[in-house]
């Protein structure tokens, strides 16, 4: 029995639904990272990284692959990209009057 649309939506949004993830997604769709280069730009623990990865694994919505002994992430479909860029332009009009968002994928946001 097909999905409908609106619900498969309301999953892949659940998805997206912890800051983890979206961290993850966010420096993923700058570039490739190693498991340990995750780790440290999100300053989390490692088995909650790994629950995290899993879950955006078994989503669809990044991959793995082996370089020597490393576990690198990847995007697994360029449209997250688009989406991520979509909510940051969204939420930087509704917050233009509160003011604004902390960048924290710029490396001196937040400490301006």
């Amino acid at each position: 029995m097909p999905v409908p649309l609106y619900q498969a939506k309301a999953e892949f949004f659940r998805t997206l639904g912890h800051p983890a993830r979206i961290r993850v997604l966010e420096l993923l769709a700058e570039r490739d990272h190693p498991v340990h280069g995750l780790r440290s730009a999100i300053d989390i623990e490692a088995p909650s990284l790994s629950h995290q990865l899993a879950v955006l694994r078994l989503a669809g919505l990044v991959t793995q692959r082996r370089e020597g002994g490393e576990v690198i992430y990847s995007l697994a479909l360029p449209e997250v990209r688009d989406l991520l860029a979509s909510a940051r332009a969204i939420l930087r009009t509704k917050t233009a009057d509160q003011g604004g968002l902390v960048d924290d994928l710029t490396p001196e946001a937040g400490r301006r």
